[in-house]
């Protein structure tokens, strides 16, 4: 990418895709149902970020308790819908600033550190949820942190790493805009 620069049209829009995927993994975490299940048979609990469900034996009814009756469930949603909020806010910005021609670099900076604060609610969040789920909430089996929790952890991650390429990106104004003479290493004898 740092070879052709930002103008070279297949790159340019890398950095939006990968915030449009971090995107679509956040949704799939807040929605999801899996973020604790049983792990074996009988499944007797499930739970997602915003109730858990339990169910008596193996062809019973489920019945569900909302999370938000408790301080630490509204906690737990609200940093991480923040943290998500604003990784939305980053990839509608990363949009404006890789559609304009002359790309602003402080501007790219600024959206680096949005990401990491989004990464901080994020994590905060993602921290707080096993933590009490697991002291205030009584579980039968085995239980695992499953497949929609396992979003929210890439989503976090990708928000870092993104953090990191938005915010070094600058670094590397001039030879993205094509404005370093080329060094050759051929010395003529």
């Amino acid at each position: 990418m740092v070879k052709y620069g930002l103008d070279y049209t297949r790159c340019r829009w890398i950095l939006p895709l990968l915030l449009g995927i971090g995107v679509i993994f956040g949704i799939i975490a807040l929605a999801g149902r899996g973020w604790l299940e049983s792990q074996t048979l009988p499944y007797v609990q499930r739970a997602s970020l915003w109730q858990n469900c339990r169910r008596p034996d193996q062809g019973g009814e489920w019945s569900c308790e909302s999370l938000m009756n408790y301080a630490w469930g509204r906690a737990a949603a609200a940093t991480y819908l923040v943290g998500f909020l604003l990784l939305v806010i980053c990839f509608a910005l990363a949009i404006i600033a890789f559609a304009i021609d002359t790309l602003r670099f402080n501007f790219i900076r600024g959206i680096g550190g949005l990401l990491f604060v989004a990464a901080v609610f994020s994590i905060m969040g993602l921290v707080i949820y096993p933590v009490k789920f697991s002291s205030e909430i009584d579980m039968t089996g085995i239980n695992m942190f499953s497949w929609a929790y396992g979003f929210g952890w890439t989503t976090a991650i990708m928000e870092i790493c993104l953090g990191f390429f938005f915010c070094c990106l600058p670094n590397y104004e001039d030879q993205i805009l094509g404005n370093v003479k080329p060094t050759y290493f051929y010395s003529s004898p």
